[in-house]
């Protein structure tokens, strides 16, 4: 069981306070330009956050059923942050609010401990991801997606797939066929 997994267990078993929103198809949980410093769990159904760029989006992650999402900058910031989260599919999200969050965080070390692994691993993501983008063809970002994460291809949307991938529809579905 990974880090997430585990944290995931202990604030179930907590039964931290929290709220339950339930998403229709294309619903925001959060809009640019908004503070949101919630963490939300979700239990049902596919999100995703993206931002703008010159009038293109841009997705930066995914969450899925069994997984954590959050508008990152603004969770450790608390200032307005860029990013939209958007259900792509209908969802059930479980809203737990930050002071709740790190008060049970700091309540155990062991809480601690999961907290402090999660956040290494979410580093080391986005550094893999900013040299992905940075030094490699689509084709090795396409291969090393299907590696690492094959079930997105059956969660998501091509499109949004090609985005976060940081190339076109016609690139990825020719990657695809080859």
């Amino acid at each position: 069981m990974n880090s997430m997994d585990l944290l995931k267990q202990r604030i179930y078993t907590a039964q931290l306070n929290h709220t339950i929103l339930h998403l229709n198809r294309n619903d925001f949980i959060k809009q640019a330009g908004s503070i949101d410093t919630n963490l939300y769990l979700i239990k049902s159904g596919t999100l995703r956050v993206y931002n703008i760029i010159d009038s293109e989006e841009q997705c930066l992650y995914f969450g899925h059923k069994d997984s954590a999402i959050t508008a990152i900058d603004s969770f450790f910031s608390e200032k307005r942050s860029d990013y939209f989260i958007q259900a792509i599919k209908k969802a059930e999200v479980i809203v737990i609010q930050k002071n709740t969050f790190m008060e049970f965080i700091n309540s155990e070390k062991e809480n601690l401990q999961l907290w402090q692994a999660i956040l290494v691993e979410i580093i080391q993501h986005h550094i893999e991801r900013g040299q992905d983008l940075l030094t490699t063809t689509s084709a090795d970002r396409y291969t090393r997606l299907m590696k690492r994460a094959p079930y997105l291809f059956q969660e998501f949307p091509h499109k949004y797939i090609a985005s976060y991938l940081r190339m076109s529809p016609e690139t990825l579905s020719r990657l695809k066929k080859s």
